[in-house]
């Protein structure tokens, strides 16, 4: 039985704060595309109704490119990317498992994803999660 607990996150100055629902044990995905590369991104890819934003919305900045599908949201103070919305999952969210805090992750496994290759793999990451 999976156990799911509220993980408390945020950007690094902390004007962007969030809950999500996940499980305590994370799967988290690592993609090797140029966006997640650059910002050091490790998703948790979760439903809408499992994400809750506490405060922020205001410092939260957004980028898009190539098909504009992902909304890239960025903290307009300290620059990290604490969540987005996803090409891979345009109904969900993306939580950057680095902006957790640790205290309720039971543990880690991460699994790589091909996002260089993005078309050719997208089938992996979207049935898995």
């Amino acid at each position: 039985m999976i156990t799911s607990v509220t993980h408390r996150g945020g950007c690094h100055c902390g004007a962007v704060g969030f809950e999500v629902t996940a499980p305590k044990d994370l799967e988290l995905i690592q993609c090797n595309c140029s966006i997640c590369i650059k910002t050091g991104v490790v998703h948790l890819i979760v439903e809408n109704t499992a994400f809750h934003l506490l405060q922020g919305s205001d410092a939260l900045t957004t980028y898009t490119f190539g098909t504009g599908v992902a909304k890239h949201t960025f903290c307009k103070h300290c620059g990290v990317k604490p969540f987005y919305i996803p090409r891979s999952h345009p109904d969900g969210i993306s939580v950057n498992a680095n902006c957790l805090a640790p205290e309720t992750i039971g543990s880690i496994t991460i699994k790589p994803f091909d996002g260089q290759n993005w078309e050719d793999n997208i089938g992996h990451i979207q049935e898995g999660a």
